[in-house]
């Protein structure tokens, strides 16, 4: 029993391999279709089959089809066979295999290969959420959208021959059939640019039309370029658009950009001109569909990273509503710079939002949500105070928030004028402007005085209301006080009565501001005590009487002196210099009034004497001094 069962392994053992190359058990080839595996209708294709050296011939299998869908002898160097299609049509659509024939026997099949025809239905809409610029490393989520309603779509990357991502359809509550591929994260070493494409459960192979492409723009940190238009950006329906993208960065190429557009964004390179790079963008003429918000992008050719992106720019296209809003302003179209204005923008038809734009401003119009009142829907547009700047034609505008980009008809145009301040107010502020300067000045001079009156010393300027004696000064102590008085004080001086003046320096102390002394007499003379103790001979013995007088008028003169700055000791009475000016012939001494000048300039000057009446002695001569300040 051993020898047998042993020959009978052996057996089976030699005949098993035969068998199973017999069976196909040859290593299975490979296949694939060049340019890709998802063609157009009416495009070529070439699908390749590559197996063993040994094959002397290749089979191309279709699913569905009994027999070899082609047969082809290998090419050199014998392993690969080419199968090829001149003209795609919905025929070819389906699941192939392939096989290989050598001596020893069949392989096995291949891995399938799908060729899928498109071109069979209208294409998809293909978005980038919430944009297709997305930051290095980040990620975004891309919208297939069709009103067909397919069972799938299909996202195709750019450069792949297979399909990226397969995926359900969905029909939301805006009624478009779509699915949502989430992408990323991109970097900026590859492009990005899809398709996608939809078909339905019951015919796989047979695709639409595909999307328009969509590339994704990696951004990265590049200073961002300007986006302008020189337009206003309200624009008419008709009307000739061009966006201009300025950086002063050298930028090779440009990107324009709408939000929520369903096609590519505009590329343009460098266009060559003086000052900052930067690329136009023609839209017009315009319709409904460029109304949108807008962005730029720089790059440059050896990279495949863009800008930061430009600020938005919105463009407005007026025309898109049946309704008309009137526009109005309180308190009239003539009003002065300063006021309070209000522009009314109402309408009787519904609009939930009011714009108010300016004829040639660049900036975007303010907008402001309208409210119901009797019977309109209005907005109040206030300018709080009214300045000229704002002055213009205006004009307004409704919209609804679900197209916020899409306008009515303008309303009829408003000029506001703006003028100057009013005069009334000038006239106002001038007077206020005089009154706080008069009263400056009123303060000023209230101060300058006061400060003045502080400063002055006492009896330098001001008359003494007391009749003073002369100083001699031959004595010390009366150089200090010839530096102090400055002033010579008068009184009791008449127009008729005549005025002599002795002047005298003190000789020792050699002082070139000298003393002087000045006697004024009245209608009758008098004595003073001079130096000496003794009358004078000019005037002879005294009366008591009048020596009692010459007393008291001492003892008034003495303190009078000692109280002036520089005086000497209070007890000691200064010495006086007497001069008489006319003789003893009166019964009763003429009453006589001293004063001291200092630092005066002194003109003597003799007047003639009166005719004197018939029987009375002739007027003695008088003496009169004119004093000029130095």
């Amino acid at each position: 029993m051993t020898p047998t069962l042993t020959t009978l392994l052996l057996l089976g053992l030699s005949v098993g391999p035969r068998t199973r190359a017999q069976a196909g058990t040859l290593p299975a080839p490979s296949l694939w279709a060049e340019p890709g595996s998802v063609v157009p209708w009416g495009s070529t294709v070439t699908i390749w089959c590559q197996g063993i050296l040994e094959a002397h011939e290749f089979h191309l299998d279709k699913d569905g089809h009994p027999v070899p869908w082609d047969r082809q002898k290998p090419l050199e160097p014998g392993n690969k066979a080419k199968f090829s299609i001149r003209y795609v049509t919905e025929q070819y659509a389906g699941r192939y295999h392939c096989s290989c024939q050598s001596p020893t026997g069949s392989s096995e099949g291949s891995d399938p290969l799908e060729l899928v025809v498109t071109g069979f239905h209208a294409k998809p809409t293909l978005s980038a959420l919430p944009n297709p610029m997305v930051t290095s490393g980040g990620k975004v989520t891309l919208q297939c959208t069709s009103w067909t309603g397919f069972h799938r779509f299909v996202l195709m990357r750019e450069g792949e021959p297979r399909p990226a991502w397969t995926l359900d359809s969905q029909r939301p509550t805006s009624g478009q059939f779509q699915a949502l591929f989430p992408v990323g994260p991109v970097t900026p070493s590859a492009r990005w640019t899809f398709r996608c494409h939809g078909y339905f459960n019951n015919t796989p192979q047979l695709w639409s039309y595909p999307s328009d492409p969509l590339e994704l723009l990696v951004s990265g940190v590049s200073r961002k370029p300007s986006l302008l238009t020189q337009q206003s950006p309200v624009v008419t329906p008709g009307q000739r658009l061009t966006l201009q993208c300025r950086s002063h960065v050298g930028y090779d190429r440009f990107a324009l950009y709408k939000e929520a557009a369903h096609d590519l964004p505009q590329h343009l390179s460098r266009q060559p001109q003086a000052g900052p790079s930067g690329a136009d963008f023609p839209l017009g003429p315009v319709n409904s569909s460029h109304g949108g918000r807008y962005t730029c992008y720089g790059g440059h050719n050896l990279s495949s990273e863009w800008s930061a992106p430009s600020d938005p720019l919105d463009i407005l296209v007026t025309g898109q509503l049946p309704s008309t809003p009137s526009l109005s302003v309180q308190p009239g179209p003539m009003v002065a710079s300063g006021e309070n204005v209000t522009l009314l923008c109402q309408s009787w038809s519904f609009v939930d939002t009011f714009l108010l734009s300016k004829e040639g401003a660049a900036d975007p119009p303010l907008r402001l949500r309208s409210k119901y009142r009797a019977g309109h829907y209005q907005a109040k547009f206030s300018m709080n105070p009214v300045t000229s700047a704002q002055g213009g034609t205006y004009r307004c505008y409704g919209s609804y928030s679900t197209s916020p980009h899409l306008l009515s008809h303008p309303s009829d145009p408003l000029e506001l004028q703006v003028s100057g301040p009013n005069r009334y107010l000038y006239v106002l502020i001038g007077a206020a402007g005089a009154f706080v300067l008069l009263l400056c000045l009123l303060v000023v001079l209230l101060v300058r005085r006061r400060r003045q009156g502080k400063g002055r010393k006492p009896g330098a300027a001001d008359p003494e209301p007391q009749d003073r004696g002369l100083q001699d000064s031959s004595g010390p102590a009366a150089a200090t006080q010839e530096e102090t008085l400055s002033d010579a004080a008068v009184q009791d001086a008449q127009p008729e009565e005549g005025v002599e003046l002795d002047q005298r320096q003190d000789a020792e102390d050699g002082d070139p501001q000298g003393t002087t002394y000045a006697q004024v007499s009245h209608s009758r003379s008098r004595l003073s005590r001079g130096p000496a103790t003794s009358p004078s001979p000019l005037w002879g013995g005294l009366p008591d009487t009048e020596a009692e007088e010459d007393r008291q008028m001492d003892s008034q003169v003495g303190p009078l002196f000692s109280r002036l700055p520089g005086s000497p000791h209070p007890n000691h009475t200064p010495p006086l210099s007497l001069r008489p000016l006319q003789a003893a012939a009166c019964d009763a001494p003429p009453d006589v009034t001293y004063a001291q000048l200092n630092r005066l300039t002194l003109r003597r000057e003799t007047s003639a004497p009166h005719s004197s009446q018939a029987g009375e002695p002739p007027a003695e001569p008088s003496v009169y001094a004119a004093l000029a300040i130095r």
